[in-house]
Order: structure tokens, then C-alpha cells, then sequence
């Protein structure tokens, strides 16, 4: 087997990872670059442009920087995602009038499949996407895990999924998380999270505003949590309540959790709203209730709107976002007016990627020959684990 890294080595973001054997080339994800205002489609032969030469495209799960291209991949081509990690792509693009993958081929965690003579096993793991995967490629007596985007500090069992996984020739592996600012730090769990956010807000009878990814579902759980211990209505927008009603089951959504009100910024949207007949809230009746509020940098003239007799002065805001995020000026400007406002701004985040801990069990648990770090600014990093072959400054590998 042979393994390629188009894109993805020394960076964070924009992965594209070919892995053939004598018969079958596949990629593993196809992500947009982090920085790229707008998408730029690589000219890469085969996949985007000229005669397909692939036989299949894995998508780890839905977050840009893994499957941003995906919609431009040439038709030929079949395309393979998670069953929920294509309900919330097509969802999410749907709703802000974006193109979509119609029909791709989804598979289910642990369910072997054949990509030509390549087995492909997917293995559910915790990130801040929900349905995320990691995958097991088998083929010419070679073993190769490619991790996607990992942690172990969300509300899945780590070491249920390191149970399942074998020993393997190669790995490929993300390291988002080892920057130098990171280096020694341990995520917080999201309980860690959600205790942290019930003391803080412990005495006050305050709304709550709380700035986050829609898409993050393990923290929508944990604000819904703190939305409860602290006796607060939780409200969500039509963005995340069609998120979370897509997701269904145990996840908060105003389709089935009576305390799970939803509300519209744009009367474009309306139809959404009448969608939840029982759970739908408008702005005078959220105004004079004590609520936990998901918000985002586009809801500025949504809130600016807000009736005369509503104060935001004593509110909190909870930041849970990546701290790079308050580089860019929409999210600079978002901030400055809820500052204005009189609104309280307190960071509470985690990340959703693996610290140094978790790289320590995995590469404990799958004792790789090599292991190619990708999604990284750091590779050198995995320098440490002396027992390895790590492959920093070389696109393709030979097994």
C-alpha cells in the first residue's frame, strides 16, 4: 500500500490523504483550507477536474476543513459519510442555500466495507462534530488507522473506542492541539464544563447568552444542562433547531423536549418555526422570561431589535469558541456590542481535539510501525515515541 498526503502535512485544516493499493486509490476527506475566504478547488487530476481516477472518498465528518470540497468532486466518484454526518451537512447547507451532497453512500460505525480490495472499518470516536469517525483501512497485509479529528474529553467513553482498535502498521493522525501555546495543557471535560458554567452562574437570576457552533453537539447538551440546573429556558434559533431535530433521540431539540424553545431572526424563515407548533417563542415572550440563549455573530441585528423594556445590562455571555475566532471582525464587532449592552463576557470553552494524553493511549493501544502526523503545526511533536518511524517532511509513503 501506498500512502499519499496531498494536503494536510504541516498545516491545520484542508486534508486530503490518498491511500492505494495495487488495484483501488481512495482519499480520506477533502477539506477546504481554514483560510480560504472563499473555496478554492485545488487542481488536483482525477478528483476535481479531467478523468476520475478514484474509486471512493471517505469523509471523516462535516466540519469544512474535512469535507468542504466534497460538493466538487467529480461526479463519477462515489463519496462515503456517516448517516447523521450527512442529515446535518445536508441541513446546514440547505438552510443557508448552499450546494449539497444529494445521494453519497453512508455507512454505520464498526460495519466493514469494500472500497475495491481495500476493507474499510469506521469507528465512531468523540469530536465536537457529532458522528465523527475514524477509519481502519486494510489491504495487502498492511494495516492503516487514519484518526480524522479525535479527543477524549467529550460524553463518549474513550477507552471503549481504544478497545476496539487494533494494532496497525501506519497511523495517521491529527495534532491540532500541539502547538507550542498547548503543549502540557489537559482539555476540561464537558462535565468539567458544565459544572464549571452551574457555579458561575449560582445567584444570579440573569438571561444567559451563550456564543457557540451550532454544529457542536456535545456543547449544545452541556448548555442545555446548565440551561436546567440553573432553572433557565434554553433556546435555540431555527439553525440549531433544525440541526438538533435532525439528530433527534436524547439530543436537546424543540421537537420533543418540552423546555427546548425555538425562536426566528429572519421572517424568511418562518416556515421552519411553524414546523414546532408546540416549542415555537417570540421575541416579546423571550423577552420577560429568564432564559439560556445560543447565540451567533449573525444574530447582531436580531438582538439590536430587541424590545425597549428588555435590559441587557447584568446578562453573561458565555464564549465557547476557539480564541482565534476573536481575530476576525465580525466576531470583534459581535463582541463589542453585547460589551455595550452591559452583557458580561466569560470564556467557556474545550477544545474538541485530542491533548497530549490521548495520543499517549492511542499510540499505546495501536503500536504503530509509523505514524504520519497530518492536521498539525507540529509534527515534530510525535518525535517522543521512540519505538515509531515518524514521518514529518514526506508526501508518500510506501508500506
Amino acid at each position: 500500500m501506498e500512502i499519499n498526503i496531498i494536503r494536510g502535512q504541516n498545516q491545520i485544516g484542508g486534508s486530503i490523504i490518498e491511500v492505494s493499493s495495487k488495484n483501488t486509490k481512495i482519499i480520506l476527506d477533502v477539506g477546504s483550507n481554514l483560510d480560504d475566504k472563499e473555496i478554492v478547488v485545488p487542481e488536483i487530476e482525477g478528483l476535481f477536474k479531467g478523468e476520475a481516477k478514484y474509486d471512493g472518498v471517505l469523509i471523516s465528518h462535516y466540519h469544512s476543513d474535512h469535507e468542504g470540497l466534497a460538493t466538487k468532486i467529480l461526479p463519477e466518484i462515489p463519496i462515503y459519510m456517516g448517516e447523521k454526518s450527512h442529515e446535518i451537512h445536508k441541513v446546514t447547507r440547505e438552510y443557508i442555500k448552499k450546494e449539497y451532497l444529494k445521494e453519497p453512500k453512508t455507512f454505520k460505525p464498526e460495519e466493514e466495507f469494500l472500497i475495491g480490495d481495500i476493507k474499510i472499518t469506521p469507528y465512531l470516536c468523540d469530536h465536537s462534530a457529532f458522528d465523527s469517525h475514524m477509519f481502519l483501512l486494510e489491504c495487502e497485509e498492511k494495516k492503516i488507522l487514519y484518526t480524522g479529528d479525535f479527543r477524549s474529553n467529550g460524553r463518549k467513553f474513550f477507552q471503549s473506542l481504544l478497545n476496539k482498535l487494533p494494532k496497525v502498521d501506519a497511523l495517521i493522525t491529527e495534532g491540532t492541539n500541539l502547538s507550542n501555546d498547548k503543549i502540557g495543557k489537559i482539555n476540561l471535560t464537558e462535565k468539567e464544563l458544565e459544572k464549571k458554567g452551574i457555579e458561575i452562574l449560582e445567584g444570579n437570576d440573569r438571561p444567559v447568552f451563550v456564543l457557540m457552533a451550532a454544529t457542536n453537539i456535545d456543547r449544545i447538551v452541556t448548555f442545555y444542562k446548565i440551561a436546567n440546573a440553573t432553572k433557565r429556558l434554553f433556546l435555540i434559533d431555527t439553525y440549531a433547531g433544525v440541526i438538533t431535530d435532525t439528530i433527534g433521540g436524547n439530543i436537546p431539540n424543540p421537537r420533543t423536549f418540552f423546555n427546548v424553545k425555538i425562536f426566528q431572526t429572519s421572517s424568511s424563515k418562518h416556515d421552519i418555526l411553524e414546523n414546532y407548533p408546540k416549542n415555537k417563542i417570540w421575541k416579546n415572550k423571550i423577552a420577560k422570561s429568564n432564559f439560556l440563549m445560543c447565540v451567533r455573530t449573525s444574530m447582531k441585528k436580531y438582538l439590536e431589535n430587541y424590545p425597549k423594556e428588555f435590559s441587557f445590562e447584568g446578562c453573561t455571555m458565555f464564549y465557547s469558541m476557539w480564541e482565534g475566532y476573536k481575530k476576525q471582525e465580525d466576531m470583534k464587532e459581535f463582541l463589542k456590542f453585547m460589551e455595550e449592552k452591559g452583557v458580561k463576557i466569560i470564556s467557556l470553552h474545550t477544545s474538541g481535539h485530542a491533548d497530549e494524553k490521548d495520543f499517549d493511549k492511542l499510540i499505546k493501544k495501536v503500536e504503530p510501525e509509523i505514524i504520519i502526523p497530518v492536521h498539525t503545526e507540529n509534527s515534530e511533536w510525535f518525535k517522543r515515541y521512540e519505538n515509531c518511524e515518524v514521518i514529518c517532511d514526506k508526501n508518500i509513503i510506501k508500506m
